[in-house]
């Protein structure tokens, strides 16, 4: 290309400034991180909604669910526990303490229930003539109080790994988070595309 022509190329795009588009990639980045903030505080607020829903006892499926819904679909919202954690992020510890009371509780009615039952046998086998029950009550209550040593028995503890969650988020998000950084990115790249080749027509156009 002669130097008529690129003296006519460099007129026609020299108004390209390439300030135009460091300043967008400026007001891109801030409001990027702004959105990367307002994510973060989000999952905050469902992640605590969890913890509430745990700790009163109601249904805690459906703010879970909701929270990782979230955080996989948003940037800046991880919460995984990384490749040696000590704790996971969500642990539902009163769910998890609730679920082996009740286990445990169970198992003790069905324990006391079996040992009624033996007791009741042995008091019958006893005294066969006794159909009123006033001599066999109190001989039930003395069996179950002298073997009540076998009813304190402890369910198989439940899998703490069940009531553990580790959510990721994603690099990129089709969010308002994620476009501001795509077009920061962008316009910080056509800033200096453009810088570089302002130089070279101008140079080569002389």
């Amino acid at each position: 290309m002669d130097k008529r022509r690129l003296h006519h190329f460099w007129t026609k795009v020299r108004w390209i400034k390439p300030w135009y588009f460091l300043v967008l990639a400026i007001l891109s980045g801030a409001v990027c991180i702004l959105a990367l903030r307002d994510n973060n505080e989000h999952m905050i607020k469902l992640r605590d909604a969890v913890f509430t829903a745990d700790q009163k006892g109601t249904d805690v499926g459906k703010p879970l669910a909701t929270l990782q819904a979230y955080v996989t679909t948003h940037m800046n919202t991880n919460l995984s526990a990384g490749r040696n954690p000590v704790y996971p992020p969500i642990q539902l510890q009163h769910t998890y303490e609730r679920l082996q009371q009740a286990q445990n509780q169970q198992l003790l009615e069905q324990s006391n229930s079996a040992l009624y039952n033996e007791a009741q046998n042995y008091c019958e086998g006893l005294n066969h003539t006794d159909f009123s029950g006033r001599n066999r009550v109190p001989c039930i209550e003395q069996y179950v109080q002298s073997h009540g040593g076998q009813s304190a028995q402890s369910a198989p503890a439940v899998p703490k790994e069940l009531y553990q969650y580790s959510f990721v988020s994603p690099r990129w998000s089709p969010d308002l988070a994620g476009w501001s950084m795509l077009l920061a990115i962008v316009s910080l790249a056509l800033a200096v595309i453009t810088f570089i080749a302002r130089r070279l027509l101008r140079l080569r156009s002389r």
